[in-house]
């Protein structure tokens, strides 16, 4: 008794004859179709390549267009093939022509002949199906699909939108529970023979023949009318991306393929000459005694799939780009945003880097450019300070920023004068660490010689800008850490507020503090603003007569209200 192998070839025919060959030397009986659509040439050379071996025979041919018929009827006319020329088979393994046999065919004859009455072909009912793709389970089987899903995608699903609206539903011919599974089974002859053999085979082959992708259902749920037992899982290691679209296994696959322990391994790359060189003609590993386990590298393409998902945090990759809020995290790192801050202390940034440890940048979205710090015009990753480029895209200005710098914190300064395109970006990105003195952009032009009719008018421009800032960083959506003061508020303590920013940035004791600017006047040029008819809301309350610093200390702090 021995194993016989269905093989299904469509491409690399020339890998399918090294592969066929190597099983009909060791005593496997092979029964090979060829999809209809592969030229006349290349059939005949496949056919010479095997010509002499006397348990290799070739099927009548099909197209096998996927999801259709075809590839049932293809497995049905080579099986039976098989079991009328070979009566020593005893079971049946369908396989295709890029699949590779990954352990000796002894290891395999002596697996099975230890079970010489079990089926494997993985078979699940459609609600269990969980890892199909494509959005029908049911459905496979009580609508009908004339239509192919590659050439006619319109026809495809207008019809079935078609039939759904109507309420059309097919009968499942009675006794028939629908079960899918791989399209990679290993039969006993026993139940082959009593599928292909069934007195209604014909009425249930019209039925499949309307079934959408029927070569992972036929099998699988007519296997569970003749079997005597049925192990549901198959011999063969495939493995689907999230797409539903086979992983193909290149050279630098070869260790992976050996700890899987399977018999045979599809998709194999046609090119992948080291593999080939391996399992077909150098010295295969016996592990007689070894359960296939193909979940010894299931963790592995797990990984691969989330990579591949996901991608690494804060990295955005060419088939994620376009894809508003599909990143996986949208910066790499931890960054913390000061706005008014550098107007209200001398040197803030020089400050803020000697007592932090981090990189402290000025105004990254000023308009005139990126201030990257210490005035550098390039930055870490090749990046310009040019403003152009970087409104081109300010987003993965941002993003390429943090990436480049991964394991050194970067802070900035930020206010209603830089481009505003960044605004929501920030905000609801959780590493981001937002601390605002809103108000605090005025301060400069307190300090000005400039027109005062100048500053009326740019102080409600912006005034405008910042208001509809801060309404982005308190809204439902935010992410960020953000912490907002008004002018006023923050000068009542300022080096409290600025040690709990500190902390979450280096954990550093406030040892030296920055030094404040000079805001005598302040209160007068404030109510000069409400003199001229614009109305400064975001500073807080101060006085026309006091210091600001005097008044901040006489003002009593809060109580805490419960």
């Amino acid at each position: 008794m021995t194993i016989g192998f269905v093989m299904l070839c469509h491409t690399a025919l020339h890998r399918a004859a090294e592969t066929a060959r190597h099983w009909a030397e060791r005593d496997c009986p092979v029964v090979i179709h060829v999809d209809k659509r592969v030229d006349r040439a290349s059939y005949d050379g496949l056919v010479a390549r095997l010509a002499g071996l006397g348990n290799v025979r070739f099927a009548g041919r099909y197209g096998c267009e996927w999801g259709t018929w075809g590839i049932v009827a293809a497995t049905q006319a080579a099986s039976i093939i098989m079991l009328r020329d070979f009566p020593d088979v005893r079971h049946v393994f369908l396989v295709s022509g890029s699949c590779l046999p990954l352990r000796p065919v002894a290891d395999l004859k002596e697996y099975l002949a230890s079970r010489p009455h079990v089926d494997f072909i993985e078979s699940v009912t459609t609600q269990d199906a969980g890892w199909t793709v494509g959005g029908l389970n049911l459905e496979r089987f009580t609508l009908r699909f004339p239509f192919s899903w590659r050439k006619n995608r319109w026809l495809f699903d207008r019809y079935v939108k078609l039939q759904r609206h109507v309420g059309y539903k097919r009968q499942v011919p009675a006794g028939l529970v629908p079960h899918l599974g791989s399209q990679w089974w290993c039969l006993t002859r026993a139940t082959l023979s009593a599928i292909l053999d069934s007195p209604n085979r014909a009425e249930i082959d019209r039925y499949f023949k309307r079934v959408w992708i029927p070569d992972e259902s036929y099998f699988q749920t007519l296997v569970w009318q003749y079997s005597a037992a049925v192990e549901s899982r198959s011999l063969t290691l495939s493995k689907f991306d999230y797409q539903g679209k086979p992983h193909i296994f290149y050279d630098d696959h070869l260790q992976l393929l050996r700890r899987s322990d399977c018999f045979v391994a599809r998709k194999i790359w046609p090119q992948a000459d080291k593999i080939y060189q391996t399992f077909l003609h150098g010295d295969a590993i016996s592990h007689a005694s070894a359960e296939p386990s193909p979940g010894k590298v299931d963790r592995l393409f797990s990984k691969a799939v989330e990579r591949r998902v996901k991608g690494r945090q804060g990295l955005y990759m060419q088939s994620r780009m376009p894809r508003e809020n599909y990143e996986h995290g949208r910066t790499a790192a931890p960054y913390s945003v000061f706005e008014g801050f550098a107007e209200l202390f001398e040197n803030y940034e020089a400050w803020l880097s000697k007592v932090t440890g981090t990189r402290v940048h000025g105004h990254l979205y000023a308009p005139a450019r990126a201030e990257f710090a210490g005035g550098e015009t390039v930055f870490i990753g090749a990046l310009s300070d040019n403003a152009a480029l970087r409104d081109y895209q300010p987003k993965c200005f941002l993003t390429n920023l943090i990436w480049n710098t991964r394991g050194e914190r970067q802070c900035f300064q930020f206010g209603p004068a830089d481009r505003q395109d960044i605004s929501w970006f920030m905000t609801t990105d959780p590493n981001a660490q937002i601390s605002v003195i809103s108000g605090a952009w005025i301060i400069p032009l307190f300090r000005s010689n400039r027109n005062f009719g100048d500053i009326r008018r740019e102080s409600a421009r912006l005034q405008k800008i910042e208001a509809d800032h801060l309404n982005i960083l308190r809204s439902q959506w935010t992410k960020a850490r953000v912490r907002i003061w008004t002018l006023a508020e923050f000068l009542e303590n300022p080096m409290e507020l600025l040690q709990g920013i500190l902390d979450e940035i280096s954990q550093r004791a406030l040892t030296e503090a920055p030094r404040l600017v000079d805001l005598k006047g302040f209160g007068q040029f404030l109510q000069n603003l409400r003199n001229a008819g614009m109305k400064p809301v975001l500073m807080g309350d101060f006085s026309t007569s006091d210091d600001p610093y005097q008044a901040a200390s006489r003002r009593s702090r809060p109580y805490l209200v419960k």
